[in-house]
């Protein structure tokens, strides 16, 4: 029928009814639309690393650059160290929620002088400490770097070292001051310097033309954790949740800086530290994927992170039978595995 021809009447009342199922129909699709998204409480939170901006550091940058933190409710602003700032201070303070911390033997440190801080995850499962020598030099294992000259650093001396002569004989007789220029080692093939995989040889090969051999100590039994996100005691016990977040977006930032595009994370670094370059960055990202120094070992299962029991008591067994920490303290106090080993970001992992 043709409604043109209807009574005005029955226009009229075919209309209201028309109109009063629409208003309904439209009162039960407000029902079901969301309510208009109010913006996110982020919680404050404030990271202190222990060395100016670098690719070393590159998953917490890439975390806030990407929004990772804010996707975890997390404001967060990182205070990049550097070598007339002491971080760990300002966390102890209180000025700082959370540290990154050099090492495992920081957290035996933090229970020797009994301070209230405790490690809540470890994002390199490989310290990168190396040393390099000459090409020209064959070096196959950690033994043969006993007849050259070692430069080490004076943190070296009391650390590592003293486990390379517990664990492989070396002498200090062979040792002079590393004062982090690489001239002497550069004109001197008897001499092996220190460095970390991911900087110095990168440094070395540029100012000198040489490509040098790296021995990575840690592939030789020197299993600390290195670069551990640490934090307070009280701030364990009172914000758990926080603490998780912080470690979760933390650990997801890191897959998306090694695997992802890192571009934004290495744009807030550069503006920090104008002296990191595209190519160094770069290289630093390939060595740390190179020599599994953030994702390898336990990391496959547990996700980056990870941290275990029977490592950390392995590698105070060490320090102890090194004479580099006193086998009376509480090491396990010093740590805990509550945020870690949750396969958190492991999806994120390439599959191939």
């Amino acid at each position: 029928m043709n409604r043109a021809f209807l009574p005005r009447a029955l226009t009229t009342g075919l209309l209201a009814v028309a109109m009063s199922a629409l208003i309904s129909a439209l009162a039960a699709l407000a029902a079901l639309a969301p309510a208009p998204a109010h913006a996110q409480t982020l919680d404050k939170v404030s990271f202190g690393t222990n060395w100016v901006a670098e690719a070393e550091h590159g998953g917490f940058f890439q975390a806030v650059a990407d929004g990772t933190y804010k996707q975890y409710g997390l404001d967060v602003s990182i205070v990049p160290g550097g070598p007339n700032e002491n971080n760990r201070m300002l966390l102890i303070a209180g000025k700082l929620d959370f540290f990154m911390s050099a090492n495992s033997l920081q957290t035996f440190d933090a229970v020797t002088n009994n301070v209230p801080l405790v490690a809540v995850a470890a994002m390199f499962q490989k310290d990168p400490q190396v040393f390099l020598t000459h090409p020209e030099v064959k070096v196959t294992k950690i033994e043969d770097l006993k007849p050259l000259t070692l430069l080490v650093s004076k943190e070296g001396i009391v650390t590592y070292f003293q486990w390379m002569k517990s664990k492989y004989g070396f002498s200090e007789s062979k040792v002079k001051p590393y004062t982090f220029n690489a001239q002497p080692f550069i004109v001197n093939k008897d001499i092996a310097m220190e460095g970390y995989v991911t900087s110095e040889p990168y440094a070395v090969e540029k100012a000198a033309g040489f490509k040098p051999n790296v021995v990575l100590i840690a592939d030789y039994g020197f299993n600390a954790y290195s670069t551990l996100i640490e934090t307070r005691r009280d701030l364990v016990d009172k914000k758990p949740d926080l603490v998780q977040r912080f470690v979760d977006a933390s650990v997801v930032g890191w897959y998306h800086y090694l695997y992802g595009d890192n571009s934004a994370g290495n744009a807030m670094i550069k503006k920090l530290n104008p002296d990191m370059t595209d190519e160094l960055l770069a290289y630093s990202v390939t060595k740390m994927k190179e020599y599994g120094i953030v994702d390898s070992g336990d990391t496959a299962k547990n996700g980056i992170g990870a941290m275990t029991d029977e490592r950390m008591a392995n590698f105070f067994d060490k320090m102890v039978s090194a004479g580099v920490v006193k086998s009376t303290i509480d090491y396990r106090q010093g740590y805990t595995l509550r945020f870690v080993n949750k396969a958190v970001g492991v999806e994120l992992r390439p599959k191939n």
